[in-house]
């Protein structure tokens, strides 16, 4: 499944979706943006560090940010995926999208799209194309395209460079592109199919016997390759169960004979690894969850 001398971190994630649902419809209103996307539709977002900002005793909080806060999570709702944004990486923390029978359903072209740099984000922090060109990665889908032929629209959102993290080209093209037609089919005979894709970036021990995080950096703006990617899937079943299936993949070539079932890693496992929640948030809704790993079906 994942290679003996890559270690998944103990570091659990914080904070409140709930939290970050409401500062993005705030930003929606603020821009006089009444259109909210997918954002609207979801049962549940991943947790990440609140956007709000605790006022230490006998301070007045408005004080702390008279010249303004230097980062807060970063959501763009789309019209087929939510995004949470890491202006450090270049890339998404998270993106989760939404697959049923009628988004996989439609005329979209794909020849029609272009990849393009995402423009809502500060120049500073975004990937061009330029930085790809000659990295020897391919520009991979966090939210795959082919997942919203229901829309032109929805399947050309898909190409914001926000959306795309660099993969490995054989990854990309052979197992990767294998689970991303397993979502697809599984969207077929559930009511609902929710894909949270996102990269990782493990610790590994080297020669002296120390762990550490390393990965390399494309293009002059320092786009991060992940060490490796997950997707965790939260199936609606018509029966009104939730099932639970997560995956890790390196970011390397891998056999696609191997079976799609030796990713399945604990949710928990990714839980740790990303600093980012799913249990929590769907046992609010529900405490029918059902969680499948390798050799549980």
């Amino acid at each position: 499944m994942l290679r003996a001398r890559w270690v998944l971190p103990l570091a659990v994630g914080a904070g409140l979706g709930a939290a970050l649902a409401r500062w993005e419809r705030r930003e929606h209103r603020e821009r006089g943006d009444a259109a909210e996307g997918l954002l609207a539709r979801l049962p549940v977002l991943p947790a990440v560090a609140a956007a709000s900002l605790p006022a230490p005793p006998g301070s007045v909080r408005t004080e702390l940010s008279k010249y303004g806060l230097p980062g807060l999570a970063q959501l763009r709702s789309r019209e087929s995926y939510v995004l949470c944004y890491d202006p450090r990486s270049r890339s998404a923390l998270w993106v989760i999208e939404q697959l049923n029978r009628d988004t996989l359903s439609g005329a979209s072209d794909r020849a029609a799209c272009d990849f393009q740099e995402d423009d809502s984000v500060h120049e500073y922090h975004r990937a061009t194309n330029a930085d790809y060109r000659g990295s020897g990665f391919d520009r991979g889908h966090l939210a795959a395209a082919a997942n919203h032929r229901w829309s032109q629209k929805a399947m050309r959102d898909t190409f914001y460079l926000s959306n795309i993290a660099p993969q490995n080209p054989h990854l990309n093209q052979n197992a990767w592109n294998n689970l991303e037609k397993y979502c697809r089919s599984l969207a077929k005979n559930n009511r609902n199919v929710y894909v949270c894709t996102g990269p990782l970036f493990l610790p590994r021990m080297e020669a002296d016997g120390k762990m550490y995080v390393k990965y390399q950096v494309i293009g002059k703006n320092n786009v991060a390759v992940p060490t490796h990617f997950f997707k965790v899937l939260i199936l609606e079943k018509e029966s009104g169960e939730i099932e639970l299936r997560s995956y890790v993949m390196p970011n390397s070539p891998v056999d696609d004979k191997i079976p799609l079932e030796r990713f399945l890693v604990p949710i928990e496992s990714i839980e740790r690894a990303s600093g980012l929640l799913f249990v929590p948030n769907i046992l609010r809704r529900t405490s029918n969850v059902k969680a499948i790993t390798a050799g549980k079906q």
